[in-house]
């Protein structure tokens, strides 16, 4: 089985593509993000250093990112294939995981306006029983209750740090800093930008991708 990176700006999609593809291949969706909220959830000394610039909307240093990364990978299942969520987000850190004993098959760079991610992530919603989510800024992604579950009745919540200064810093950051890795898959043959809005059309090019039936493109 492929292993693949999903590269995107903050609200692209990249953790929806991931869970569909986790639902239909089976293969290990990595979400730095959420390795990062379970060392914050658990309270560790780590994970209250990571609280305090996550709030912010700051990276988290490289090297704290890599060993959470290592660590991870140690105690998992890699044979069905793996979709890294998040990482790599620098130059650097694209060249720790060259350093690990994993081929990379694919880069994918999901391409959304700047307009659509601020749209997309301040007006998010997830219910925190059943894990659906929701967006009160598109009519369709509305639930028909508002602020309550279409599905389990419980009551929708927001994450803390998804509002339009941390939208800014995290936009910025990702433009100064994660757009040259792009540069570095391109030059590598692996790179595919995807520059489409629909959900399952993102994902059928994505299988397409893995599949090796469509041609390296580039940016």
């Amino acid at each position: 089985m492929k292993n693949i990176i999903l590269i995107a700006p903050p609200g692209a999609g990249k953790g929806t593509q991931a869970n569909m593809l986790e639902e239909k291949l089976n293969m290990l969706h990595i979400s730095i993000g959420d390795l990062l909220r379970n060392e914050v959830n658990k309270k560790t000394e780590l994970g209250k250093s990571l609280e305090v610039r996550m709030q912010t909307g700051k990276l988290v240093d490289d090297e704290i990112i890599f060993e959470v990364l290592k660590t991870y990978l140690k105690n998992v299942d890699l044979s069905h294939g793996i979709i890294f969520d998040g990482f790599p987000r620098n130059i650097n850190q694209a060249i720790m995981l060259d350093s690990l004993d994993i081929k990379i098959d694919s880069a994918i760079y999901l391409d959304v306006p700047k307009s659509v991610l601020e749209s997309r992530i301040l007006g998010r919603q997830t219910c925190p029983k059943c894990n659906t989510g929701y967006n009160s800024n598109f009519t369709n992604m509305k639930p028909k209750i508002e602020n309550i579950c279409d599905k389990c009745g419980s009551e929708l919540t927001v994450r803390h740090d998804d509002t339009k200064e941390v939208f800014e810093k995290r936009y910025e950051t990702y433009i100064n800093e994660t757009q040259p890795v792009l540069e570095f898959y391109k030059n590598k043959k692996i790179l595919f930008n995807i520059n489409s809005l629909d959900k399952e059309e993102i994902f059928n090019i994505i299988i397409k991708i893995i599949d090796n039936t469509l041609p390296v493109e580039g940016i």
